[in-house]
């Protein structure tokens, strides 16, 4: 007999204590009600945390509490620092009035899950086939330690966490199709896209609890209607919009809590009891419901804006599609490299009435631009981004991204002093980044060979951005706090005056491994009527001094008024 696991009640968040204890396994009601005395979630893999956050942790809260009608009412509720008796008692009575909907293994209504959920010959799959990091399929190597056969076990707090991956991630192409799905032919269900937020960049905030981390993922504004509601109350078969049935729909999310829980799969997980306990050892995955776009109400992900308000013909629904995509990551790419997107705040330009070009940044970290005041510049907030990279037709996982960041409070104002030294920072790292492979593009030439291509092989500016990334990282942590601009700029010199030590000995390697005939140098045509152009050695060695000099003025400026002549 298999015995229930309910997420309420029973251990399965992994949560350090806020002075930085051990990480210890906790259940829903205990990490909600005391989640000022927990700092950050623990997860597996990077991508699992936000799947937590936004199928469970904060539509509780959102539909046990509503949430902050504006943000002079999201500062009452963070002041406090720790949810009032109040809001405890009605947390409280929620998850008691909707514990049955959290049972895992509930043989009517298992959380995330459709009962009885099956195939017309009754198979079923590994465990393996929702966990991202295990290959399965023909992905399983030939001289692995496990094969295809080879039973895996799920304990019930990994199968929570991967189901909810699973929804939030899940690969696109081909799903198994199930018993009661009026869009399966011969056993199939095509056409299905990714996971929600495998179309998008998420970006995450994170306070000192974890507390705190759920108001900063907390949008400010009206309540939910009647229509928009979490999954678990959603499981009524005569509900068009029910997760308790094998059917699916392609339909717009109604609000936040339909967003955050969006049942992208319809899953159903098989426990068995094995010697080691209860464990998750089958699973059967077929298609979910389907969203037509992501909706500009999607608070977690960056922006890319089209030039003008318009709307784009093509689009579902009407014609018409939002004129923004969500941003995604770029594999290898450091979350810094990616400033001007984040800061770019909405609230002037909305103000003024206007929506310019480019990028915006998430509503949440628009939000907290907002809140400095109530935080303070010095708030040590952290920014997490996360992504998954997919491969051939979607079907597989090829990467996944992560990144976490130090942001200064002050920088996600348009106005900010900061916020300007940061983007020229960022730009700066480029232009020495793009400076170092015009040096090596030019080395090449002098040797009569071609540059490296910019899409094949490691050019010598990424190891540049490599060799910069701790200095950046350093200077987006001592920037936190900062209102005085002599100090502002005393930061961005002594950020130049390293990153010119770093670029040269970049560059100087590059110079030392040129053989001596590179020295007497090649001339290349560059087509009829134009002149030869000749490429040395010392005219490609000054060419970068030159640049990077004008990139990093401040430092260059110094270096002239020394008296040092070595301006290397």
């Amino acid at each position: 007999m298999v015995h229930g696991f309910s997420l309420t009640d029973d251990p399965w968040l992994l949560l350090p204590s806020a002075a930085g204890g051990p990480a210890q396994e906790r259940s829903l009601r205990t990490a909600l009600l005391e989640a000022h005395e927990f700092g950050d979630l623990v997860t597996e893999i990077p991508t699992q945390r936000p799947a937590v956050f936004r199928q469970v942790l904060l539509p509780v809260i959102f539909d046990a509490l509503g949430r902050p009608a504006d943000e002079r009412e999201w500062t009452s509720w963070y002041s406090t620092g720790q949810w009032s008796q109040e809001q405890r008692l009605r947390l409280e009575a929620y998850l008691d009035a909707h514990r049955g909907m959290f049972d895992l293994f509930d043989p009517v209504h298992p959380f995330g899950q459709v009962a009885g959920l099956r195939t017309a010959k009754g198979e079923t799959k590994s465990a393996g086939l929702i966990v991202a990091t295990a290959a399965t399929g023909n992905n399983v190597p030939i001289f692995a330690s496990r094969t295809e056969g080879d039973p895996f076990l799920l304990t019930p707090a990994q199968a929570v966490h991967w189901l909810l991956h699973t929804q939030c991630w899940d690969t696109a192409a081909i799903k198994t199709g199930v018993v009661g799905d009026p869009q399966a032919k011969a056993g199939k269900t095509t056409g299905n896209p990714t996971g929600p937020l495998g179309q998008m960049g998420v970006t995450l905030l994170v306070g000192t609890t974890l507390f705190e981390t759920l108001l900063l993922n907390l949008p400010a504004g009206a309540p939910p209607t009647s229509t928009d509601l979490p999954q678990w109350r959603r499981r009524e078969p005569a509900d068009p919009r029910s997760a308790g049935t094998p059917q699916w729909q392609v339909r717009v999310p109604e609000g936040l809590l339909d967003l955050w829980t969006w049942q992208s799969r319809r899953t159903r997980l098989f426990p068995e009891t094995t010697d080691e306990g209860l464990r998750v050892t089958r699973v059967l995955v077929a298609a979910g419901d389907r969203m037509p776009h992501t909706p500009e109400t999607e608070p977690h992900t960056m922006w890319r804006v089209e030039p003008t308000g318009r709307r784009n013909p093509g689009g579902s629904r009407g014609g018409t599609a939002p004129p923004r995509r969500p941003l995604r990551l770029q594999p290898g790419k450091a979350a810094w490299r990616g400033l001007d997107a984040l800061l770019a705040p909405e609230r002037q330009s909305r103000d003024a009435g206007e929506r310019t070009s480019g990028f915006a940044t998430s509503k949440l970290l628009d939000q907290a631009g907002g809140l400095v005041s109530e935080l303070g510049e010095a708030y040590p907030l952290r920014v997490e981004l996360s992504g998954v990279a997919y491969g051939n037709q979607s079907a597989v996982i090829d990467d996944v991204m992560f990144d976490a960041l130090p942001l200064p409070l002050a920088a996600l104002g348009a106005d900010s002093d900061i916020r300007s030294a940061l983007l020229e920072v960022a730009e700066q790292a480029e232009q020495l980044a793009t400076a170092v492979n015009h040096l090596s593009a030019d080395l090449r030439r002098a040797l009569g060979a071609e540059p490296i291509p910019w899409d094949k092989g490691q050019r010598p500016g990424e190891l540049v951005l490599h060799a910069l990334d701790p200095l950046v990282r350093r200077l987006l942590t001592g920037m936190r706090g900062l209102d005085d601009l002599e100090r502002i700029e005393a930061g961005q010199l002594a950020w130049e005056q390293l990153a010119w030590r770093r670029s040269w000995e970049i560059a100087d390697r590059l110079l030392q491994a040129v053989p001596v005939g590179a020295f007497v140098g090649r001339s290349i045509s560059p087509g009829e009527g134009k002149p030869e152009r000749t490429h040395r050695v010392p005219l490609a060695e000054a060419s970068f001094l030159r640049r990077r000099a004008e990139i990093l003025h401040r430092a260059d400026a110094v270096r002239r008024d020394s008296s040092n002549p070595d301006h290397k």
